[in-house]
């Protein structure tokens, strides 16, 4: 069973898109969009959904908090930080592309690492992608291929972790890149998040992300 006691969710429905709150998840939340009845986690991302502030996409996706519901920001400094996830992507939209998981930074729409599901048609499978900005005012991430050949409906996992040094090390399918960013992030509030981002905003209703989690976990570990 994933604990949801550590997450709010953005469901890309209303205007401004809903937010569910961390009691509400706990108390066994679900719509067409996000659903844990089973034990797992479902997620549903139309690209006709509608979007967060100035974000060009539709989510469904997580949000660290406490368990009070609280915002939960951490600096990277005060202690050794992971996000470890064990899913399996079921759909993507026609860009292929859906974001599974993120370190963002409060108050910015720079986030430091994003996680990214690439499907090619022409090979019938996609590759886990990471995006890091090294530094926080850099305008793009780098770009860095963690692994190859992951199909559809393949299950698979991933680890973000970034140690209080600034060692950032992003693995996915057996696969594993190991970086340090800017100490210019020290001094940055930063959270986790995980779900369905998808890279498209354009297509039928039909079209979008899903996935589902069977392991989802955060550790702050002091």
């Amino acid at each position: 069973m994933i604990d949801l006691a550590s997450w709010n969710l953005s469901v890309p429905v209303g205007s401004p898109p809903a937010t569910i709150e961390t009691s509400k998840l706990v108390d066994g939340f679900k719509d067409q969009y996000f659903n844990s009845e089973s034990g797992t986690l479902f997620f549903w991302a139309p690209v006709t959904g509608s979007r967060t502030e100035n974000a060009k996409f539709p989510r469904t996706e997580l949000r660290e908090t406490y368990s009070n519901g609280t915002l939960h920001n951490w600096l990277y400094s005060d202690a050794d930080n992971l996000l470890r996830a064990t899913l399996m992507v079921k759909q993507v939209p026609s860009s292929g592309k859906i974001v599974i998981g993120q370190i963002h930074a409060y108050n910015s729409q720079k986030p430091l690492v994003k996680v990214e599901y690439q499907y090619k048609e022409s090979t019938q499978s996609g590759n886990i992608v990471a995006k890091v900005r090294m530094h926080p005012d850099d305008a793009e991430g780098r770009v860095i291929n963690i692994a190859q050949n992951v199909k559809l409906d393949r299950e698979f996992s991933y680890l973000i972790h970034l140690g209080r040094s600034g060692a950032l090390s992003i693995a996915a399918a057996g696969y594993q890149w190991d970086t340090k960013i800017s100490a210019t992030w020290r001094d940055k509030p930063l959270y986790f998040k995980a779900g369905v981002y998808v890279q498209d905003n354009t297509g039928y209703k039909s079209e979008g992300g899903k996935v589902t989690f069977s392991k989802l976990d955060i550790d702050h570990n002091k």
